[in-house]
């Protein structure tokens, strides 16, 4: 599990994430766009399954707040691939959040794959 200082690639990757959440970064292709994997995949909260330009262009389209968000937890699957996992907070509902991260031939790390889950009381 990720505790700050400990790993800096896991502090790096969990930045990423945050950054992913930034609505500045999530309206700007170009932006969000240089942290998704060009095979990225999202499996999204309510069942409907994404690829890279699709959720690009949901995103640019955006115009609500960031969600709040707790207990994020980052591990290392291997090397090159980590695993972040959070609860994010919105007025109306609560979403539990997994992303795969993944770093090829000692590139960036880009998120691989992302899905959502909504929690239930």
């Amino acid at each position: 599990m990720h505790t700050s200082g400990a790993d800096p690639v896991l502090d790096d990757v969990v930045a990423r994430e945050r950054r992913l959440l930034d609505p500045a970064v999530r309206r700007s292709p170009d932006a969000a766009g240089h942290l998704l994997d060009p095979d990225f995949r999202e499996f999204g909260a309510f069942g409907r399954v994404w690829d890279r330009d699709s959720v690009l262009t949901a995103m640019a389209g955006e115009d609500a707040p960031p969600p709040a968000v707790d207990d994020i937890a980052a591990t290392r699957v291997c090397v090159d691939t980590v695993l972040v996992t959070y609860r994010a907070r919105r007025a109306d509902r609560t979403t539990l959040r997994s992303s795969l991260w993944r770093r090829r031939d000692g590139g960036d790390w880009q998120l691989y794959f992302h899905q959502g889950t909504v929690q239930r009381s």
